[in-house]
């Protein structure tokens, strides 16, 4: 797929925060001076369209700066806005590189079931086979029979080895299991899924310090990423989940998935902003190839609703 042509699905991924700003601002903006008053009124719009207080009020002092200068249309705003956003975003792009030595690179995947975890790890898995790279997937999420057996469908679909183990199963053996296997046959990356019950957040907590313990006895920089997989209809509950995440597994970098026009896509601005935690990459569908690298202007002109892939 072309950039112009992801733009445009990403574009229809962030509508309805673009169309939030839209209905937001209309009326606000007109020839006249800005005030103030309307100025308080364009940085509530801003937060009411999910972009945070933080960013509102940088696109506030932004337009106060510019007001005796320009002639202020919706379109202008918008275009400040779409500045301003990739001013926050651009510092934590960055990409899920390979870089581990010894291999494997070991992914640990944490995420809310119904986040979109198990096929995102797929999507993963994908990106890394086609820039040749050698993919091991590890079943860990031992609580859900349904997740284990949706991993193995996707293995098998893009064509790569995976480890499982029964239900209820240790999910640190299958890890250990993994290494040994990747350590054995060369495999440059392991990718592993991992439990998402939040609401038993100790036991989960407890889970994922056995699984580090076990990574640790056989490689003490492991686990190199810990990726967390954020579903983008939820909104603010989004940054809840960074926040609880962040103390149970230490995580190091993010995914943002579901952009299908349903999206309050403002929460990755917000994100970016309070906890500027890396952005890896963001997924707009179900396909293989609905998952690329993070692009922060992309996604600051999405989400302001400005027309054209140019960064």
């Amino acid at each position: 797929m072309s950039d112009a042509g992801w733009f445009d699905r990403l574009s229809a991924g962030f509508r309805k925060t673009s169309d939030r700003l839209g209905d937001n601002l209309a009326g606000l903006i007109t020839k006249a001076q800005l005030d103030e008053r309307v100025l308080d009124q364009i940085e509530e719009a801003l937060i009411a369209s999910d972009l945070g207080p933080e960013t509102a009020a940088k696109v506030r002092a932004r337009l106060a700066e510019e007001r005796f200068e320009i002639d202020l249309t919706e379109a202008r705003v918008r275009a400040i806005v779409a500045e301003e956003l990739e001013k926050i975003l651009a510092p934590v792009a960055l990409p899920l590189e390979i870089e581990a030595f010894p291999r494997p690179q070991v992914i640990l995947v944490v995420g809310v079931n119904g986040s979109g975890k198990t096929t995102t790890i797929a999507k993963l898995a994908h990106l890394f086979l086609e820039q040749d790279y050698g993919v091991l997937l590890a079943a860990g999420d031992t609580f859900r029979a349904a997740a284990i057996e949706q991993l193995k469908v996707w293995a098998d679909r893009i064509g790569v080895p995976i480890i499982t183990g029964p239900e209820g199963g240790d999910p640190s053996a299958i890890v250990f299991d993994g290494v040994k296997k990747a350590t054995a046959e060369g495999i440059d990356v392991l990718i592993v899924d991992t439990a998402g019950r939040l609401q038993n957040k100790k036991g989960l907590m407890d889970e994922l310090a056995k699984i580090r313990r076990v990574l640790g006895r056989l490689n003490p920089a492991a686990p190199h990423d810990v990726v967390l997989v954020l579903d983008a209809t939820t909104g603010q509950n989004a940054l809840g989940q960074i926040e609880v995440f962040k103390e149970v597994a230490g995580v190091t970098g993010l995914v943002m998935t579901k952009l299908d026009g349903t999206a309050r896509g403002g929460v990755l601005v917000a994100a970016a902003e309070r906890y500027g935690i890396p952005i890896h990459a963001i997924g707009i569908g179900e396909g293989i190839d609905d998952l690329r690298p993070f692009n922060p202007g992309h996604a600051a002109r999405a989400i302001a609703g400005v027309s054209g892939a140019a960064s």
